[in-house]
């Protein structure tokens, strides 16, 4: 089918493609509601590092030089915020608060950026990722040296360099996109119908037509305008 064809078969039933995408566009308005928040994130940043210790002079250079990998800490200190059993410590804590709240309820995200470790918390309930934060914090602060054995039984200082703020996250893009792929669904459909409506009509509406079932044309009578 020539694109004039289909041209001429949208001029001729745009009724057809017209009623299902006004009927979907009406209720698709009728029923809209905003988008729902992606739920809710915190991020806090630390930097890391362990105290000298006042010894022999040879432990005092040792411990200064792990001062100064403190960027080998935090790579190690990201890798154990983003394990599981990261979160099942810090659904642990929250238990000992009287908090029931499953290690699969949030995600906790862990990047070192310039030696300084970003702590990233999400959660659905923007009162209850305050607590998991707090939560996360005590763990991360308490539990480093039980978790990294490269700090010889040592526990690695961390410095909160950021306050608790719960940030809402945007809508996934689906749910943004919900309303107008509804509209061109509603477009889809009549534009099906009225390709399928022309396919099935038997009508012969002009030369082209008669002489494509191969019929002999007499005369023709040009419409009026």
């Amino acid at each position: 089918m020539e694109l004039r064809r289909y041209w001429q078969v949208l001029r001729r039933r745009w009724l057809l493609i017209a009623i299902p995408f006004v009927l979907v566009a009406l209720f698709s308005i009728i029923t809209y509601t905003p988008p729902a928040s992606g739920g809710f994130n915190v991020g806090v940043y630390f930097i890391v590092g362990q105290e000298p210790a006042a010894a022999a002079a040879q432990e005092d250079e040792e411990r200064y030089y792990n001062w100064l990998a403190s960027e080998y800490i935090v790579n190690g200190l990201t890798d154990w915020v983003t394990s599981g059993r990261f979160r099942e410590a810090v659904s642990a804590e929250l238990a000992e608060e009287g908090l029931a709240i499953p290690p699969g309820s949030f995600t906790v995200a862990g990047e070192n950026i310039r030696s300084k470790l970003l702590l990233s918390v999400s959660h659905g309930d923007a009162d209850n990722l305050a607590t998991i934060m707090e939560a996360a914090i005590r763990v991360l602060q308490e539990q480093n040296g039980a978790a990294l054995p490269q700090l010889g039984g040592e526990t690695a200082v961390l410095v909160q360099l950021d306050d608790i703020v719960v940030t809402p996250l945007p809508a996934g893009l689906t749910a943004q996109l919900m309303l107008p792929l509804q509209w061109a669904l509603g477009l889809a459909a009549g534009l099906g119908l009225a390709l399928v409506v022309d396919y099935i009509d038997p009508t012969l509406r002009n030369r082209e037509e008669v002489e494509a079932l191969g019929l002999g044309l007499l005369g023709e009578i040009p419409k009026q305008k």
